[in-house]
C-alpha cells in the first residue's frame, strides 16, 4: 500500500475588540502582528484516512474539540475517531471560554468558535481533495541556545517559584531538565509542496500585548517556508509546562530586542522572532538528512486513563477562596504577591475552589498515532518536560512526538 498525503492552511483571526487569552489579566485585540491560521495534514494509506490539525489558539476544551472533530467528519468525510488535534499555545489568541475579565459575552465566544470549526472543517476537507503519493522522512535536530529554559526554580529559601525575577539572589537551581531533541518530520509529495512537521515543547508566550500573533510558531513556519522552495511547515506543540524562554541570568546579548514582561519573562515581538528564527535553524539543520521509511500501515487510537485530582484540604480552601473572591472583584492588589507568583497565586486559588468537593479522579484521553516507526502521542494540558522525556524512552520508536 502506498502512503498518501493532503495538505491546506485557513485563516482563522477573530475580530478587533475580542478577548485575548493567556493571562489573568484583561486584553482586547487592538491589531494584528501576524494572521492565526489552522492547517491541516491529512494522511491515507489503503482504506484508513487520518488528520492531523494544528490550531493557532491557547487551548480548546474536551467538548469544544469533539464538536469540531464532528464537523469535520460532515464536510471532509474524515472519521471524528481518526483526527488528531493540537493548538501551538499562543498567549496571544482569542479566548474561547467565556469569563469576565475579558468582556466578551458567551454569544460572542459562540459566534466565533462556529467561525472557527468550520474553517478547522474546511482546511480538511481541502487537504482530503488534495491528496499526492508521499514518502516519508524524520530527523531529531538540538534546540539552538538561548531558546529554551526551565522556568521553575528551588529558592534558596526552600520555596519553589514559576519565573522569579531575573537575577533574583533568591535563585537556586532550575527544577527540571531541558529536553533539547527538536523532532522533525518530512513528508514529500509527487507534484505538491512538501510538508515538515515539527514538534518541540517550549512555551508561544513571547509576544505579550494586545496584538494577535501565532507567537514564535508564526515566525518559524514562515521562516522555514521562505528558506525552503515549495515547502510548508506545521507545528505541534510539545510538552511546555514548566519551559519557557527566559534566562534569569542573562548576559551578553540575551536582551536584544526584549524587554522583561509583568510576569518576569522575556516578552516581546522581536523576542517571538529570535526564538522562531532559531527554531527554524534548527529545522534546516536537519531538513536534508532526515531518515526515510517506508510507510505501509497508518493507525490511530485513543485511550482514557484516570488522573488523581489535587483536591485541596479545607485548610487549604480558606485562603484560596478569599484570593479567588478578591481576583473575581478586581482587587489583586490586595493579594500579597505580584508578577508570576501573583498569576500562579491566582490560578493556584481557583483550581482549588473547582475541586472543593472532587472529584477524586479526572478522566484523561490520551491520543496515539502511528507512522511506520514515528509515533504521536497526544496528552491534554500542558504536561512538563520530564513527563514527555519518560515517554520518549518506551521501546520499540525510532522517533516520539509528544504533542
Amino acid at each position: 500500500m502506498s502512503l498518501r498525503v493532503g495538505y491546506a492552511v485557513c485563516n482563522i483571526n477573530p475580530k478587533m475588540g475580542f478577548g485575548v487569552m493567556g493571562y489573568y489579566v484583561p486584553r482586547h485585540v487592538k491589531g494584528f502582528l501576524h494572521d492565526l491560521e489552522t492547517s491541516a495534514i491529512v494522511l491515507e494509506c489503503g482504506k484508513k484516512r487520518i488528520a492531523v490539525i494544528s490550531v493557532d489558539v491557547c487551548s480548546l476544551t474536551v467538548e469544544q474539540a469533539d464538536e469540531i472533530k464532528v464537523a469535520v467528519e460532515a464536510r471532509s468525510g474524515v472519521d471524528a475517531s481518526s483526527i488528531f488535534i493540537s493548538t501551538i499555545h499562543t498567549h496571544t489568541g482569542p479566548v474561547l471560554t467565556p469569563n469576565s475579565l475579558f468582556e466578551t459575552t458567551e454569544e460572542e465566544i459562540d459566534t466565533y468558535f462556529a467561525f472557527l470549526k468550520s474553517r478547522i472543517a474546511d482546511a480538511v476537507k481541502m487537504a482530503s481533495e488534495n491528496l499526492r503519493d508521499a514518502k516519508v522522512g524524520y530527523g531529531i535536530g538540538r534546540v539552538a541556545d538561548r531558546v529554551a529554559y526551565i522556568r521553575r526554580y528551588k529558592m534558596k529559601d526552600g520555596s519553589t517559584m514559576t519565573c522569579p525575577p531575573v537575577d533574583d539572589p533568591n535563585i537556586d537551581h532550575p527544577i527540571g531538565e531541558i529536553d533539547e531533541r527538536v523532532n522533525v518530520v518530512r513528508i514529500d509529495r509527487d507534484g505538491a509542496d512538501s510538508i515538515v512537521l515539527v514538534n518541540y515543547g517550549v512555551h508561544a508566550d513571547t509576544v505579550n500585548g494586545e496584538l494577535i500573533s501565532p507567537d514564535w510558531p508564526g515566525w518559524m513556519r514562515r521562516t522555514v517556508a521562505k528558506a525552503l522552495d515549495g515547502t510548508k511547515c506545521m507545528f505541534i506543540t510539545g510538552a511546555q509546562g514548566d519551559v519557557g524562554s527566559t534566562n534569569v541570568h542573562p548576559k551578553d546579548g540575551d536582551m536584544n530586542d526584549t524587554e522583561i514582561s509583568f510576569d518576569n519573562e522575556m516578552k516581546s515581538p522581536g523576542m517571538a522572532r529570535f526564538v522562531g528564527r532559531a527554531m527554524a535553524g534548527t529545522v534546516l539543520q536537519v531538513y536534508d538528512k532526515v531518515k526515510h521509511v517506508d510507510v505501509d500501515d497508518i493507525d490511530i487510537f485513543h485511550k482514557t486513563i484516570q488522573v488523581p485530582a489535587n483536591v485541596p484540604t479545607p485548610e487549604e480552601l480558606v485562603l484560596a477562596r478569599k484570593y479567588n473572591q478578591l481576583h473575581e472583584e478586581g482587587r489583586d492588589s490586595e493579594i500579597p504577591f505580584e508578577a508570576m507568583e501573583l498569576t500562579t497565586v491566582v490560578a493556584e486559588s481557583a483550581r482549588m475552589c473547582k475541586l472543593a468537593n472532587g472529584p477524586e479522579y479526572f478522566e484523561m484521553g490520551l491520543t496515539g498515532l502511528k507512522l511506520s516507526e514515528i509515533a504521536m502521542v497526544g496528552i491534554p494540558g500542558e504536561p512538563f518536560t520530564g513527563i514527555s522525556m519518560e515517554i520518549k524512552r518506551t521501546p520499540g520508536w525510532e522517533i516520539v512526538l509528544v504533542c
